[in-house]
């Protein structure tokens, strides 16, 4: 058995910028504070809600800097640093574990995609070239790909590949994926919608959008789980339920963002071509920001 990075609700943290497009830094460091503060488990940072994809290399390694410092092992903090180009996702990782990464979040690779085969000798090149675990990102909605459990199976016997992040929304295939691996990888949800469903299983917790808004709530879902109180973590799991739709109701984070905005945490706009939510939308938000008592 592998030691698990985190149990528990890690946080897909948005990256916050400032009107001129900039890192808003300031920001940043409050909301790392507080997640801690309020019980999140883990910071995922510049990752698909982080939008890393639309970072320089430079601002990349920063975030990742400025979230290790932040975070002062109170919490670990998990760097994205997945690419479809193998070598440079080799070169990203390696910087991040030497910037004090205490693991690494993979997706599959997306528009060249690849074969299993491929899958298979991508993430070992990046396994075999750091010395800290590693997530792998399942996430076919925006790859265009998915690991097959038996590519998974093979994966997971590799010392530094340690869990998967599921976010198919086939709790089929993660039951499967979960019988076939065992103690070899743990599983985490990628879907707030399928915390419960997924812990069921024998699921680790969730990397979470909803605690950018639902801190403790999150958390008692997953501690919930854990205590196999699963009808209490369920009450939670459907109570949210509207609102975490409604996080997801355009691309994400573009309403995650607005949400952040809204609760009065200066989060700034997403960058191009992310563009801001429609006016229907948002007010569909704030009808369950408001239904949640997190604004008037």
């Amino acid at each position: 058995m592998k030691n698990t990075i985190f149990t528990g609700a890690g946080i897909a943290i948005i990256t916050p910028f400032n009107q001129d497009g900039s890192i808003n830094y300031d920001c940043f460091g409050k909301m790392i504070d507080n997640q801690i503060e309020n019980g999140t488990d883990a910071i995922i940072v510049c990752g698909t809600t982080g939008e890393a994809s639309t970072m320089s290399d430079a601002e990349h390694l920063e975030c990742i800097r400025f979230a290790v410092e932040r975070a002062a092992k109170r919490v670990p903090v998990i760097a994205g640093t997945g690419s479809n180009d193998t070598a440079y996702a080799v070169k990203l990782s390696k910087e991040a574990e030497q910037l004090g990464a205490d693991a690494l979040l993979l997706v599959t690779p997306y528009y060249n995609k690849t074969t299993q085969r491929g899958l298979i000798a991508h993430f070992t090149a990046v396994a075999d070239a750091v010395n800290i675990p590693i997530i792998l990102y399942n996430i076919p909605g925006r790859t265009g790909m998915s690991i097959e459990i038996s590519t998974a199976k093979v994966l997971a016997k590799h010392k530094n590949i340690a869990a998967v992040k599921e976010a198919s929304g086939n709790i089929s295939y993660t039951a499967k994926l979960i019988a076939a691996c065992g103690d070899d990888i743990d599983v985490y949800s990628g879907n707030d919608d399928m915390i419960v469903p997924i812990m069921s299983l024998g699921g680790k917790g969730v990397i979470s959008v909803l605690s950018h808004v639902l801190p403790k709530e999150t958390h008692q879902m997953v501690q919930y789980c854990l205590e196999n109180n699963f009808a209490e973590a369920t009450k939670l799991q459907i109570k949210y339920l509207d609102l975490i739709n409604n996080l997801f109701c355009e691309v994400n984070p573009i309403p995650v963002k607005e949400a952040v905005n809204l609760m009065g945490i200066n989060a700034g706009p997403c960058r191009m071509p992310l563009c801001p939510m429609s006016d229907e939308n948002r007010e569909k938000l704030k009808n369950s920001l408001r239904n949640a008592g997190l604004i008037k």
